[in-house]
């Protein structure tokens, strides 16, 4: 993407500031954010910080050629704790955004949407299998995807591609660390291993996930809207890794031996698995994650081990 004016929010959090910091080397990028779990320290000089809320009456859409909208609630948590909110931004502030932006011409958007609504599967998951919302945030998710569906039909110049996130990483070095108990489970594992505590593991440790690098998510995020893509496509590797195994690649990355501890697992219906089929966004870009597992650990260890 060249010379677009780019409009990206959640811009401030860790997947989005990724996204504008690569996308701010050649266009014109704006980030929004109403800085509850970003901030607008994981930004480059080059981007345009804008600090608001998606439900917002006047959003900064006015010349902008592509959205990205990856702000939301976006843990089963959150919506947990607040559930009228959570619908809110998480369903309503994607048809304020998606309708400022189509009002002021932009005819391209590139919107978050989660695999968890898939539930627990072993096998690497297609886009068009039932899906279930298990949980308050898998509803407000599939209420975007619903939304997304209706804009792509009623509008022959507006496409929109929901992005379905598997488990995105980079590490507290990255853009992480301020989330806190809401970052992914390998950067947050890898920061208590390295300062010798045990990580808590539900259940035995055998749950899997589909680990994606953010960089592979970013270069994914790009291709969609080159292509205007409409519908919408799994973001993930294909490969699954238990939690088990995270621990033992992490302790041989760092040089440690920290065990793991153990505890029954709190939640109902928890997901166990998840794995991508991303072979039908493969298809329509040619997109392929470039960052294996084990060099993904090692990317997150790395600051670790020069701090040593």
């Amino acid at each position: 993407m060249d010379g677009k004016r780019v409009l990206v929010t959640g811009g401030a959090g860790f997947i989005g500031s990724n996204l504008a910091n690569h996308l701010a080397a050649d266009n014109d990028v704006v980030a929004l954010d109403d800085c509850y779990l970003g901030t607008p320290e994981n930004l480059d000089e080059a981007v345009e910080f804008v600090e608001a809320d998606v439900l917002d009456d006047d959003l900064p859409t006015e010349g902008v050629d592509v959205v990205y909208h990856l702000a939301a609630l976006s843990s089963r948590q959150m919506l947990e704790d607040n559930p009228r909110r959570g619908a809110r931004v998480n369903i309503e502030g994607f048809v304020n955004v998606v309708e400022q932006a189509r009002e002021d011409g932009c005819d391209t958007v590139v919107y978050a949407s989660t695999s968890s609504a898939y539930g627990s599967r072993t096998e690497p998951t297609p886009e068009d299998v039932d899906m279930e919302a298990s949980t308050g945030y898998d509803a407000s998710m599939l209420g975007r995807e619903r939304y997304g569906e209706y804009y792509n039909d009623f509008y022959d110049d507006l496409t929109l591609a929901g992005m379905r996130f598997f488990s995105v990483y980079q590490g507290y070095a990255g853009s992480e660390e301020h989330k806190g108990e809401f970052a992914n489970t390998l950067s947050q594992f890898t920061e208590q291993i390295a300062n010798g505590e045990a990580p808590v593991l539900w259940g035995d440790g055998s749950q899997t996930r589909d680990f994606t690098h953010v960089s592979d998510v970013v270069a994914g995020l790009e291709l969609a809207a080159e292509n205007e893509l409409a519908g919408v496509y799994n973001l993930g590797t294909g490969d699954a890794y238990s939690f088990n195994e995270m621990v033992e690649l992490i302790n041989d990355a760092l040089g440690t031996s920290v065990e793991p501890e153990y505890e029954p697992i709190p939640l109902k219906n928890y997901v166990h698995d998840t794995c991508a089929d991303y072979s039908r966004f493969h298809e329509a870009t040619g997109w392929e994650p470039e960052v294996s597992f084990e060099e993904g650990v090692e990317l997150v260890c790395e600051p670790y081990l020069d701090e040593q």
